[in-house]
């Protein structure tokens, strides 16, 4: 039985359904939702916006809240209590850096947009590829 579950999640419809996945099929166990807030570089689209904060974990956290807003929104329909947490970084490096801690790890397979496809999509194959635990992906 698992009862450990990270569940890296951003704003697409693939994470909510990831960490939805989570909870009906493991309904005793300690889910974390990880949201992984990019650095600040021109390569990172909103991510660059918190380059110009004055206290950059302060404005990451703030950046997540949304995700973690809707998070515990999902997990309040299931009648089941989750765990946030973010990381300012890169996503793939910062779930691996947590995943050793878990039973497994299940991801959305992909973002919203053209764009977060290939990215999210890639940090899906990625994390499928490199996890020292068993992956779900979730489509």
């Amino acid at each position: 039985m698992l009862s450990r579950i990270l569940v890296p999640m951003d704003d697409s419809e693939m994470a909510a359904h990831a960490l939805e996945y989570a909870l009906e099929a493991h309904p005793g166990a300690k889910i974390t939702v990880l949201h992984v807030v990019g650095e600040p570089s021109s390569m990172w689209g909103g991510a660059s916006a918190l380059a110009l904060a004055d206290d950059l974990e302060e404005a990451a956290q703030e950046h997540a809240q949304d995700v973690f807003d809707r998070a515990h929104e999902i997990a309040a329909e299931h009648d089941a209590e989750i765990d946030t947490e973010f990381q300012l970084g890169h996503p793939v490096r910062a779930i691996l850096r947590e995943a050793g801690d878990y039973d497994t790890v299940v991801i959305g397979s992909h973002g919203g947009t053209v764009a977060e496809r290939l990215f999210v999509g890639n940090v899906a194959q990625k994390l499928f590829r490199r996890s020292p635990v068993p992956v779900t992906v979730v489509r």
